[in-house]
Parts: C-alpha cells; structure tokens; sequence
C-alpha cells in the first residue's frame, strides 16, 4: 500500500523591500503567490489530499489556505510547528539581504559550517524535522495523499537526506525546491521508495 506525501515550498511573498522575513508576522503573499498556490490547489482538486499540513508562519498558512479553498471539498488544516523556517532566520530576519554582511556578521560562519552557532541546526536536524513529520503523517494515514507546506532551507536539508547527498552547503543550492514547487514522496510503509520533483506553476497573469 503506497502513501503520498506531497511537500511543498510555500507560494511567493509580497517583500518589496527584500527584508530578510524569516520568522516575522505579517508576510503574506504576493499576487503571483496568491496565484501560485491557486495554480497548485486546482491541480490537486482530483488528487485526493486528505489533509494540509503546514508551518504555523503567515505564509505557509496562506498558502494552505488559498489551496484548500480550490478543493472539491475543505480538508483538515493543521498547524505543525516542525515545519517552520529554519531556526537561523530568527538572527538574520528583519534586515535587507545587503545588510547582512555588516548587520548579521554570524551569517558567516552559519554559512561555513550549519549548526556550529547557538541558534543554529545543522543540515540533519534541519532536514530530519520535517521527516519526522512525514514519517508521522505517512504511519498515521497509511494509504492517503497529504500535503505539507514548508519553507526553502527545511526542504532543501530534507531532499539533501533523502538523496543521500553529502550534507554541504554546496548542496543546499545544487537542487533548490522553488516557491510553490512541490517534492512528490512514495512510501511504502515507512520506507520512501520514490522522490519526484514538481516544479512551480507556470502562471498566465493579466
């Protein structure tokens, strides 16, 4: 009996500043993330999701939102703090990508080596956090289709593991999950037999 995990990157921000947002209230999404997750959720409307499981920060949540709204019917939304941005945004949230080198000096040496600086996780426990949250979900609901709904950094570490990849900064780019993209996940029991990627939704916008 095959279960499906979809994991997904939540839909594209409305930043005109470019802040880094991080863990911030008040980041909601674009109009072309509106769009996206609109995109996503009409293609899942004869999938089967069961349920949408999904980080507890604001864009996450509207994602979730937005994409259950395009559904035949509402599912479960359920808020899982396990897969919240990386616990790393907390120190560089709040300041302009430009700033940080002057205004976040600790990037550095996150950069050399993940997990190194209180605060930080390495990319195993990055990663392994929100496996732990398919492993659960897969054991919970054997046989059905949920959706998780994440952040960059948290899938990028999770696809590094589950690829087997040398755990490398390297490798947090070699393969990047893009906004509203989704890493399709087959499990047979607890086991992941087959990882697909999804790319973004190409959107017509007017």
């Amino acid at each position: 009996m095959t279960t499906r995990v979809l994991l997904m990157r939540h839909a594209d921000v409305e930043n005109p500043q470019g802040v880094i947002y991080g863990h911030l209230p008040g980041f909601g999404l674009s109009r072309i993330g509106r769009a996206q997750a609109a995109a996503v959720g009409q293609s899942l409307r004869d999938s089967g999701v069961r349920r949408i499981v999904h980080s507890p920060l604001d864009r996450a949540r509207e994602t979730a939102d937005i994409i259950n709204a395009q559904l035949p019917a509402p599912v479960p939304l359920i808020s899982e703090p396990a897969l919240r941005e990386a616990e790393f945004g907390r120190y560089l949230q709040g300041v302009r990508r430009w700033q940080v080198p002057i205004r976040r000096p600790r990037f550095f040496a996150h950069k050399l080596r993940r997990g190194s600086l209180p605060g930080d996780e390495s990319i195993e426990t990055l990663g392994r956090r929100v496996l732990d949250v398919v492993d659960r979900v897969a054991r919970e609901h054997p046989g059905e289709m949920s959706l998780l709904i994440s952040h960059a950094d948290p899938l990028q570490a999770a696809w590094i593991l589950l690829d087997g990849r040398p755990q490398t900064e390297r490798e947090m780019y070699h393969k990047q999950v893009g906004k509203a993209a989704i890493l399709e996940l087959d499990l047979d029991g607890d086991r992941v037999v087959s990882t697909r990627y999804v790319p973004s939704p190409k959107l017509t916008l007017v």
